[in-house]
């Protein structure tokens, strides 16, 4: 990353590390029959169980994360469902941020299978962050037997883009001189934040791409999407001011989801809401909490929540507050839905959310 930086850049060096289908990767490793065949982490199928992550060889029927065990299955009938070992992945999570701290302090995890890391004052592989990235994914390899991929550039918003562009074991380097052509070039679906139907309101005022959006102004956009839409100008330059934050204090951990339909009854969002408490839990990471909060957004993008306490992810609660969310709505459709906790006192951390649409 040696290029002249593009207006808005900070100099910084950013590395997004994200694990392979990290759950699914871990019980390949430790069971070898699972190799080659489609496999998923998650709930049993012939009750309200739902799919955590999955292999790639599932993902080619269609089986996703969020997805219900009994859709997972119906799709891929070979499909070996395994229950989870939280225990097993924070072990091996440790020994991933044990190799991150080889390199650089600045380390902000998202959850126990990805992290951003700020390398700009990394002396290591001579400075040079590709080399870096290239280091750390190695050592992974040989010290866990998991592959991890990595996006390299300088801000967050695009180090993330990055390390989905060659998936699996892979990595993909965004230099500073090339900030503001690859985010002209994005599609506007893949910047977080966008989902399905925001990019079909985008799309139906000719806006695809990040360059699309630079022909109108901030003011604009505000006025389509609200606060986001001055974000959304920023990063279709290839800008974000962020830095990487080692030590935030978090107050709520939590995931939502973007729907590619609305949902029409609260049975639907009920079952969209199971499929976001694996992903809730792992975020969580043992963390103790004292109230749960259910968000729904409707078509209008009018959105309610609904808080109670709790220190469990008691089913039976989180449906009555989907129902009683859902009637708020009076009739309306449902386009989001989102779950979250808020930390214990002697915990507090800063609300952290996971767009799965």
């Amino acid at each position: 990353m040696t290029d002249a930086a593009s207006p808005g850049q900070t100099g910084r060096k950013i590395i997004h590390v994200d694990m392979d289908c990290f759950y699914a990767a871990v019980e390949m490793r430790d069971n070898p029959a699972y190799r080659g065949k489609p496999l998923a982490v998650g709930g049993a199928a012939d009750s309200r169980g739902v799919i955590a992550t999955c292999n790639y060889e599932a993902r080619a029927f269609g089986v996703r994360s969020a997805m219900a065990s009994s859709e997972a299955k119906r799709r891929c009938p070979e499909l070996i469902l395994v229950r989870g070992r939280m225990a097993v992945y924070k072990a091996v999570s440790a020994q991933i941020r044990a190799i991150f701290e080889r390199y650089t302090d600045l380390i902000e995890p998202l959850s126990l299978d990805e992290a951003y890391l700020d390398v700009t004052q990394c002396t290591a592989c001579r400075g040079s962050a590709t080399l870096i990235a290239e280091a750390i994914r190695a050592e992974i390899l040989a010290e866990t037997g998991l592959t991890a991929s990595a996006g390299i550039a300088p801000n967050k918003f695009l180090a993330k883009i990055a390390s989905d562009e060659n998936k699996p074991n892979g990595q993909c380097v965004i230099p500073p001189g090339r900030t503001a052509e690859f985010a002209a070039g994005l599609a506007l679906r893949k910047i977080p934040g966008v989902g399905p139907k925001t990019a079909e309101r985008l799309a139906a005022r000719g806006l695809h791409q990040g360059a699309d959006l630079l022909k109108h102004s901030p003011q604009e956009l505000a006025q389509w999407l609200g606060k986001f839409g001055p974000v959304l100008h920023q990063r279709a330059q290839g800008i974000d001011p962020r830095p990487v934050q080692p030590h935030r204090e978090r107050k709520s951990v939590g995931v939502e989801t973007t729907l590619a339909e609305d949902l029409v009854d609260a049975g639907a969002c009920q079952r969209v809401l199971d499929g976001l408490l694996p992903e809730l839990t792992r975020r969580l990471n043992g963390r103790a909490y004292k109230g749960v909060q259910v968000k729904l957004k409707f078509h209008d993008f009018q959105q309610t929540t609904l808080a109670q306490q709790a220190t469990g992810l008691d089913p039976v609660q989180l449906d009555a507050m989907v129902e009683a969310a859902f009637a708020r709505g009076a009739g309306r459709r449902v386009r989001l839905v989102g779950v979250s906790v808020t930390l214990a006192s002697e915990c507090t951390r800063e609300q952290l959310t996971l767009g799965l649409g």
